[in-house]
């Protein structure tokens, strides 16, 4: 069996800086340090953390007084950023930037007098991070069903922005479903979705045209994952999520000669190397990479947590401070 791994797959940059506040929080300040939600979603990150002293905790009520907090990857509420506030928690805020972005633009769009709509999916930690950063309500849809069931006046000034790990194609369609029902709208095309989530999705795509049977390595509530693996179920091809080798099924691989694997935003490589070994116990494997995008993006980590600025984190004082350290 041939095995071709999807360039790029695995880590981004937000995740790779998300886990590194968990890291150096605890070699600088010690366990424990508590982080709110899954700090990103993958249980195999999360169960290494806690073994090195990471407490997570699904509301700040479980936090004790005078304890270093993270708010995860997904973002927070501001009412989560208030209460940190109102209790002067030090807090490392380990929002992805591009997350940050985009409650940036929808604030913006709000202040413009716009009503907002966000294309995501509910119940997701970012989707009910991003609502609960905006000034006012929201419109949440996720499929061009939604749209047309909107109750919204046809020139109603309005915006959107969107999830960050959401198919491409599919928000394309929901866009366009927007833009021919209403008149005055804006947004920003499928800029929202975050460079990572789109150069695995057009790798996954590239590779489904060279294989038999695609493996993606995450996690089940990941999103940016599933996407992948709907992907390559829209290619035709027989795909599965696992989240390591020992959720392999022989009976996939029957007849396989050359299977596809890639790994979503917060799967560690080696998981995917776990797979490859499992794949060796039931066959003969060769393993080479497609060609593809080399990504160099780094996001700076908070001034608290870099090397040779490091310092105590101050407590909160103001609902705004963990929002300015997202995009530092």
């Amino acid at each position: 069996m041939k095995v071709v791994l999807a360039q790029p797959r695995g880590f981004c940059a937000g995740v790779v800086r998300a886990i590194e506040i968990v890291e150096r929080s605890l070699e600088q300040f010690g366990p424990p340090v508590y982080v709110r939600h899954e700090i990103v979603h993958n249980q195999h990150v999360v169960e290494k953390l806690k073994k090195r002293g990471a407490v997570f905790v699904e509301e700040l009520n479980e936090v004790p007084d005078g304890a270093v907090t993270i708010f995860s990857a997904h973002g927070v509420p501001s009412s989560v950023v208030e209460e940190a506030g109102r209790r002067g928690l030090p807090v490392l805020d380990a929002t992805c930037p591009l997350v940050a972005k985009v409650h940036i633009h929808g604030r913006r769009y709000m202040a413009q007098g716009r009503s907002l709509i966000l294309i995501g999916h509910s119940g997701h930690p970012e989707v009910e991070g991003t609502i609960g950063q905006m000034p006012g309500p929201v419109h949440l849809v996720a499929t061009s069903a939604d749209v047309a069931a909107l109750d919204l006046p046809s020139d109603l000034p309005l915006a959107y922005v969107t999830q960050t790990t959401l198919s491409v194609d599919d928000t394309r369609s929901v866009i366009a479903a927007l833009k021919a029902r209403f008149s005055d709208l804006q947004g920003p095309e499928t800029d929202s979705i975050c460079y990572a989530t789109q150069h695995r999705q057009k790798a996954v795509r590239d590779l489904c045209q060279m294989v038999d049977l695609l493996l993606v390595v995450g996690a089940r509530n990941s999103s940016n994952s599933n996407r992948l693996r709907e992907i390559g179920t829209e290619c035709g091809l027989p795909s599965h999520l696992v989240a390591d080798g020992s959720e392999i099924d022989p009976a996939w691989l029957v007849g396989v000669q050359r299977l596809g694997l890639t790994a979503g935003a917060s799967a560690p490589e080696e998981k995917v190397l776990d797979v490859i070994e499992a794949l060796r116990r039931h066959a003969s494997v060769e393993v080479t990479a497609m060609d593809g995008i080399r990504e160099e993006v780094e996001f700076r980590l908070p001034a608290e947590l870099r090397r040779g600025e490091a310092r105590a984190v101050a407590p909160m004082t103001s609902p705004g401070q963990a929002v300015l350290r997202a995009g530092r």
